[in-house]
């Protein structure tokens, strides 16, 4: 059974969006097909993400968070149940430029530029070059990355080039952000910063994001609802809703809210039998 918390006190972030929800999914599973036989990635998935929400995975390696993700973005396909993308299938989706995906890596071209790196899909979408300028300018200042139009990444610390990656995922304006772990590979510092820095464009863009992680404080801070998954084959065991403000600074951490939430997070773990493996 889902833990929860109830999300009607004043102030509390929005648990849900209204209307259409933008991810809907519906007993979904995977299957890969390998040499050494079948590997059952997602089993009976079923989960509801609403318009405006941000939503963290989190679970162990290997769990399917990832991979739902994937499944999302069209990038790989369910072999049972259903999904949906503000309705559509993710290959609609997909065609339709529903969402922005940033990776692991920030995975800039070295030889561009960042104006150029964030320029890239728009090119390909066949945006004028007026208008290329236009979403450039103002996607790398809401990463906070004005004045380093000209530099190349080798330039900019881990940091700034992970902003970058946001900024070209943003670029087009699609309403839903899918983010696979991208500051799982910075220091505690940067991370905390870029988490901040998350935190405030998502309240200026009112983006659905859906953000992959390994870290509980992180899905903590950052979430509306967090979804717990188990080991492969991937569930969802739980999901939490929370009740932090929308405005979070870094010391809210260290209140019984944010704590109680994150024993939360971490029974739904134990729950799954994440530890055992």
């Amino acid at each position: 059974m889902a833990l929860a918390v109830d999300t009607s006190g004043p102030g509390a972030a929005p648990s849900a969006g209204t209307g259409r929800p933008v991810i809907e999914a519906r007993s979904l599973g995977l299957t890969f097909e390998t040499a050494d036989g079948p590997v059952q990635a997602l089993s009976d998935v079923n989960l509801t993400i609403g318009k405006g929400e941000f939503v963290s995975f989190i679970g162990p390696s290997g769990c399917g968070k990832t991979t739902f993700l994937r499944v999302v973005a069209d990038l790989e396909q369910p072999t049972s149940g259903d999904i949906k993308v503000n309705g559509l299938s993710p290959e609609e989706a997909r065609k339709a430029r529903s969402y922005g995906y940033v990776f692991q890596a920030a995975g800039l071209y070295p030889w561009r530029t960042i104006e150029k790196n964030v320029a890239l899909p728009l090119e390909i979408m066949g945006y004028s070059a007026a208008e290329r300028r236009q979403r450039i300018a103002r996607t790398l200042e809401l990463v906070n990355l004005k004045g380093f139009e000209q530099k190349f990444p080798w330039q900019l610390s881990g940091g700034m080039q992970q902003r970058a990656s946001i900024a070209r995922a943003l670029a087009f304006d699609a309403d839903l952000l899918l983010m696979d772990e991208p500051f799982g590979a910075l220091d505690e510092i940067v991370r905390d910063h870029l988490n901040e820095q998350l935190l405030q464009l998502w309240e200026r863009t009112n983006k659905t994001i859906c953000f992959v992680t390994h870290s509980i404080p992180e899905a903590v801070y950052l979430s509306t609802k967090i979804v717990v998954m188990s080991p492969r084959p991937g569930r969802v065991t739980d999901v939490i809703e929370s009740t932090l403000p929308k405005e979070r600074p870094l010391d809210i951490r260290e209140t019984p809210e944010f704590l109680a939430i994150a024993a939360r997070v971490r029974e739904g773990l134990r729950a799954g039998h994440s530890y055992d493996e």
